[in-house]
């Protein structure tokens, strides 16, 4: 698969069919651009009807062109892309862009065309960007096989969009500013090469830093979170999302389907891809201008140094309007100010050091608030107000900005008065916004995006009550549903689907007579609550459909027959067999958690603030599953109500760990159950004794398929189907599973019991000190790329990890790197052989074709067992061996 990447990025020979001598044809572009760019490679037009093209020999067609083409570019008319693909196929071209339009957007005749290519695609194992795209451009190779009208700089940022459009006007936009790249393409309609392949091959480009986005839809969901959070851990990603649809709103029979709003899941989907999200094109750049000149804050805390008050006026109130925090002055920060600026100073932040101050007032300023423990960023503004060098004040935060770990950035306004400082600014890594309030949205996102990229990284904390679901109980009540032809439990039922995964509901009753009233005053505790019961009965209050405060039999049987004639007059008429009565739960926090699945992201967690007026506040955030702890307390925490969780006035601290538990048991529901369309959890009622759900309700989905491998999900969750019992040759028991998060502080114990031998050997290099983001990467892994298999041992009352085995995937599960340690005190005892079986055959399961590693020549044991497993071992050199098994 690299190889054919390769071939479209960097080819040895391309062939440009469809190539005109008609200026303004897009075919006449194309070969243009291909010829008139630094391109060292061979160009060969292809025309049917021509002999020429610009003075150059045609083809009629790629059969006769004479040298094997690498890359074809096609763009010739709709009608004919078809048959053209497949002559590339048969020819052995296995690399093509296709720039013509006319396929899915165009109707029922496009989107034919468009399936016949997605079949040649597979027939002949291609590698297609398009159709209907702008092309693809190399700038560092001068490859310019587009129709673009320009040719971008030479830069570390790529640019993937979905819009040839969006693509020019940004090309523009980027020669004006000096904004150079390293790929530059749009990919139109994604016949094949979508965003997570190209995010995947980027991201074995040295040059590469950044990768800018421009999006309007997603073709396969959980590759691209995974590629996403793969390359983000490295470098970041920013997307400019297009189309805000309120597609995932249409389900409305729950107040989450009502909130879950597509766009929404984007965002959710985005945060824990690591991703950075802009909203317009000026955004897209500013970010990437950010990330390439500035280490990331390391907190949000931000001091804005300025001439001019109306600027600094500006800045803080977008900060604090969009969530940001103005750093506090300490007394000796104050205090050092105070001895170097006029006595009429701001005396506060902003630091207004006043109109006439010059480079030794700025200099001093800056150097004060870059010692502050709690500043963790600055920023500096300039207003051209005659006296003061704007040059020199740049070269001063330049020299600076050398020797400080803080994040500066810089809003040098004006134009001409400025213009040689910004240069300055810029060339010395400091990135300068026109306007002070494009700083601070900087600032803000390089904020939100340190604090995703640390989710990445962040150890979950262990659950201290087992999650032990009843999946039995719950696959029977949502099973017996479907055969009965329901598209909705009633509440009742809802609840004990609640129940089989121990989150609690009220204890209740169902009656349908009034010689059933006796039994729940026996039952059941007042005050009561009584309810409709229905399918199709959403939102009860509604209707009239809840009576509540009932205190004694009497006032049981008025309200029975008051929801009897409610249901009666009600329009349409609802047939009212049952009503659900349940003891009345005050608690003074009402919460809303709720499921939704999105139609590209699969079931979506919402969580926030519940209650009849939930719509009216939307105050939630959403998360994806799987959750663990971390994830869930992130979720919550970014909540406003959340604030009214850790105590407000009269009302107690709720505990964190409980919502927390609560939260991971509802995702496991969700992702056990694809049938499960939606739930409405509203209110779940809280306080610091614990939590009961009041009220629930669930849609099902009647064509759901298999939960074979969780394909519902958009990230894969923890795979318990690995896991193995063995025992050691010393009659010990092991057990073999899969590795996740919580492993961390196991794997860093194991870590520190390795010889030094044992750690060369398996990393071919020693370690001083391995740090939290190093563990946490081999224990916070994507089950779609990795598989790490850990041997457990009991030792005493305290579980130790002796070994752990690992297979690295490539992006397109072709291939996998294999890699293995044991701990000292546990070698020779049969567990590298056991935890390496147990992988070769997990790997066969996922069908990767081939497992390799490097293997220093010392290491006999390994090569040893590497043989009996009919690896093929070459030399690499004198000290190291490469071996191969094709599975």
């Amino acid at each position: 698969m690299i190889q054919q990447f390769n071939k479209l990025f960097n080819p040895s020979v391309v062939a440009a069919i469809g190539a005109s001598n008609r200026v303004g044809s897009v075919g006449y572009s194309l070969i243009k651009n291909l010829k008139e760019g630094d391109f060292k490679g061979k160009i060969y037009p292809v025309n049917i009807k021509h002999s020429k093209i610009l003075g150059e020999k045609a083809y009629k067609n790629v059969k006769e062109v004479p040298e094997k083409i690498d890359l074809a570019v096609i763009a010739t008319p709709a009608p004919t892309v078809v048959s053209v693909v497949e002559e590339c196929g048969k020819a052995g071209i296995e690399s093509l862009v296709i720039i013509t339009a006319g396929f899915n957007e165009m109707g029922a005749e496009g989107q034919k065309r468009y399936e016949e290519l997605e079949v040649l695609v597979k027939k002949y194992n291609l590698r297609i960007i398009g159709p209907n795209c702008l092309g693809i451009i190399r700038p560092s190779t001068g490859l310019n096989a587009s129709f673009a009208t320009k040719m971008p700089l030479k830069g570390q940022i790529a640019l993937i969009s979905q819009s040839g459009a969006i693509c020019t006007s940004i090309l523009d936009w980027s020669v004006d500013q000096n904004v150079g790249f390293s790929y530059f393409l749009s990919i139109g309609a994604m016949v094949d090469v979508d965003f997570a392949d190209l995010i995947d091959y980027f991201a074995t480009d040295p040059s590469t830093r950044c990768i800018l986005i421009y999006m309007e839809s997603i073709k396969n969901a959980r590759r691209f979170i995974s590629a996403a959070r793969a390359f983000a851990r490295q470098k970041p990603i920013i997307v400019l999302k297009s189309g805000r649809s309120n597609e995932g709103a249409q389900a409305a029979q729950s107040h989450t389907g009502a909130m879950a709003g597509n766009d929404a899941v984007f965002n959710a989907a985005f945060r824990r891809a690591g991703i950075i999200r802009v909203d317009t094109v000026a955004q897209l750049f500013h970010m990437a201008k950010g990330l390439a000149m500035q280490q990331l804050p390391k907190g949000s805390n931000l001091a804005i140094i300025t001439n001019a008050g109306g600027p600094a006026v500006l800045a803080t109130d977008y900060l604090v309007k969009n969530g940001g925090t103005l750093a506090g002055l300490s007394p000796q920060l104050i205090e050092n100010l105070n001895s170097f600026l006029p006595t009429h100073w701001s005396h506060g932040n902003p630091i207004d050091v006043l109109g006439d101050a010059g480079p030794d007032k700025y200099k001093r300023a800056i150097e004060a608030c870059l010692k502050e423990e709690q500043i963790h960023g600055l920023l500096v503004i300039f207003t051209p107000q005659g006296v003061s060098d704007p040059a020199e004040i740049a070269r001063i935060i330049v020299d600076l900005n050398k020797n400080t770990s803080k994040t500066i950035i810089a809003s040098w306004m004006g134009e001409t008065d400025v213009e040689e400082a910004r240069e300055i600014l810029e060339q010395g890594q400091i990135p300068n916004y026109r306007y002070p309030e494009s700083a601070v949205d900087v600032y803000l996102k390089m904020v939100k995006y340190s604090r995703n990229i640390k989710l990445l990284y962040e150890t979950p904390r262990a659950i201290s009550e087992e999650i032990n679901p009843d999946k039995k109980r719950a696959e029977k009540i949502i099973k017996s549903a479907l055969k009965q032809g329901k598209t909705s439990l009633d509440e009742w039922h809802s609840k004990q689907l609640l129940n089989s995964y121990n989150i609690p509901t009220p204890p209740s009753l169902i009656i349908s007579r009034k010689d059933q009233l006796k039994e729940v005053s026996t039952s059941l505790k007042y005050p009561l609550v009584m309810k409709i019961l229905g399918d199709e009965i959403a939102h009860k209050t509604d209707i009239g459909g809840v009576i509540l405060n009932i205190r004694s039999e009497v006032e049981l049987l008025e309200a029975f027959e008051q929801l009897q004639e409610r249901a009666k007059n009600h329009l349409p008429p609802i047939t009212l067999e049952k009503v659900l009565v349940e003891e009345m739960i005050k608690k003074p926090i009402e919460l809303l958690i709720g499921a939704h699945t999105d139609p590209i992201f699969g079931p979506t967690i919402v969580f926030g603030r519940g209650g009849v007026e939930t719509e009216l506040h939307r105050d939630i955030n959403m998360g994806l599953p799987p959750l663990n702890r971390a994830l869930a307390s992130h979720i919550i925490q970014e909540t406003k109500v959340h604030k009214l969780l850790q105590g407000f006035r009269n009302i107690a601290p709720v505990p964190t760990k409980m919502l927390e538990t609560y939260l991971v048991k509802f995702a496991y529901m969700v992702m056990d159950f694809p049938e499960i369309f939606s739930i409405d959890i509203n209110p779940f009622l809280v306080d610091q004794h614990g939590a009961v759900a009041v009220d629930a309700h669930v849609t099902l989905n009647t064509t759901v398929g298999s939960n074979e491998n969780y394909n519902h999900l958009s990230i894969p969750p923890y795979p318990d189907e690995f896991t193995k019992k063995i025992k050691l040759k010393n009659g010990q028991e092991a057990t073999l599973r899969s590795i996740k998060p919580e492993d961390e502080p196991m794997e860093e114990a194991m870590y520190y019991t390795l010889s030094k031998q044992t750690i060369y050997q398996r990393f071919f290099s020693y370690f001083s000190k391995p740090t939290h983001e190093d563990f946490s990467q081999f224990t916070n892994i994507d089950y779609d790329r990795e598989i790490a298999i850990i041997a457990e041992v009991e030792k005493g009352n305290k579980s130790q990890m002796v070994g752990v085995v690992r297979l690295v995937c490539d992006p397109w599960n072709e291939s996998a790197e294999y890699a293995i340690v044991v701990s000292d005190d546990w070698q020779g005892l049969g567990l590298g052989n056991q935890l390496t079986d147990f992988i070769i055959q997990i790997a066969k399961k996922r069908g990767i074709k081939k497992i390799y590693a490097d293997v220093l020549s010392q290491n006999e044991g390994m090569l040893h067992m590497f043989k009996k497993r009919k690896f093929k071992i070459s030399n690499i050199d004198f000290n190291t061996k490469h071996v191969e098994l094709v599975l």
